[in-house]
């Protein structure tokens, strides 16, 4: 009978002991936390509403659980490096590059650590992959601000058919906007237009290549271009006396020296980046295999105080960009 009872005693305390450790694994699981990184090249609205979207899709998610150390670069590459080099000392879980710099200073410093892209126009371009097949095959996916450039040409020859040539303004320090400019030009040309362009290398040159570019164009185009985003002011205080229109590849652009643009939502796109990241953080997805997702819509859009100024009637189906508050 005494050895019964304590046979059947060891087998109570091997049961709670197992039960024990289940919840010790249980709560191990629910105490697991992440550590964000987040590169943003520069401030301004299109970044500033992605980044804002892919925090708000994992905060949603995932809530107290994950942290985020954000750091902005100011527009410098070699800050840019530093940032991630840094996320890489700091041993972070997963990498957002915001923006195109931002991926490849990412790419630079981590093989390992899984790395998402946003506001990226063209990956194969940024990571100089030569067969594209959706997925990058490496540490690095994301998603993709590239609005339909043949649409966005056929938006330009809407409002402006009887325009002769086109000016296409970007900075050359940006992969993505030369090829945006490349892709654009094509379709243009198709259209009938004379297409040039026109690049600046940086911030400090801007005014004077828009001076250039409206002389002797009827029309200009802007892709999305994060210096050029940075400084629309310039852009517009040279554009609007001068009577030239801009179609620009993005919202914020258009909202600071454009007439029009075919736009994508850098909010939704940052959301969508956000979900991809919590896949790979809490289901184990591959990065490797992820294939780089787009925006869903585009808006035709229009600004309507520059319209307004410039005299431009636009159809019924663009809408206005709201004005900030």
């Amino acid at each position: 009978m005494k050895k019964n009872s304590l046979t059947k005693l060891a087998a109570v305390c091997t049961a709670s002991a197992m039960v024990l450790s289940a919840s010790g694994m249980m709560a191990a699981a629910e105490e697991t936390t992440y550590k964000v990184g987040i590169c943003q090249l520069v401030q301004h609205v299109a970044l500033d509403a992605a980044t804002q979207g892919f925090i708000d899709a994992l905060t949603d998610e995932l809530g107290d659980a994950v942290t985020f150390d954000t750091q902005n670069a100011a527009g410098d590459s070699a800050t840019c490096a530093t940032i991630c080099n840094q996320f890489v000392s700091d041993g972070v879980d997963l990498i957002l590059a915001n923006a195109t710099p931002a991926l490849q200073a990412a790419a630079a410093a981590t093989n390992e650590i899984p790395i998402l892209g946003t506001a990226v126009t063209d990956y194969a371009t940024a990571l100089d992959i030569d067969e594209w097949t959706g997925a990058t095959g490496t540490n690095i996916s994301g998603t993709s601000d590239l609005a339909p450039l043949d649409e966005q040409a056929a938006m330009l020859n809407e409002l402006f058919p009887d325009a002769e040539t086109v000016g296409i303004l970007y900075c050359s320090a940006e992969p993505n906007s030369e090829y945006q400019a490349a892709v654009i030009t094509k379709a243009l040309e198709e259209l009938g237009y004379t297409v040039t362009s026109y690049t600046f290398a940086d911030s400090n040159d801007v005014a004077s290549v828009t001076t250039t570019a409206c002389a002797e164009n009827d029309v200009l185009y802007i892709p999305t271009d994060n210096t050029a985003a940075s400084c629309t002011e310039i852009i517009k205080n040279v554009a609007v006396p001068a009577g030239k229109p801009i179609i620009a590849g993005e919202e914020g652009i258009c909202a600071g020296c454009g007439v029009a643009t075919l736009s994508i939502s850098y909010y939704d796109l940052g959301y969508t980046t956000g979900e991809m990241a919590v896949k790979v953080l809490t289901e184990g997805a591959d990065v490797s295999t992820l294939e780089v997702e787009f925006a869903p819509n585009v808006t035709k859009e229009y600004n309507s105080e520059i319209c307004e100024e410039l005299d431009i009637e636009v159809p019924e189906d663009y809408v206005a960009i709201a004005a900030e508050e």
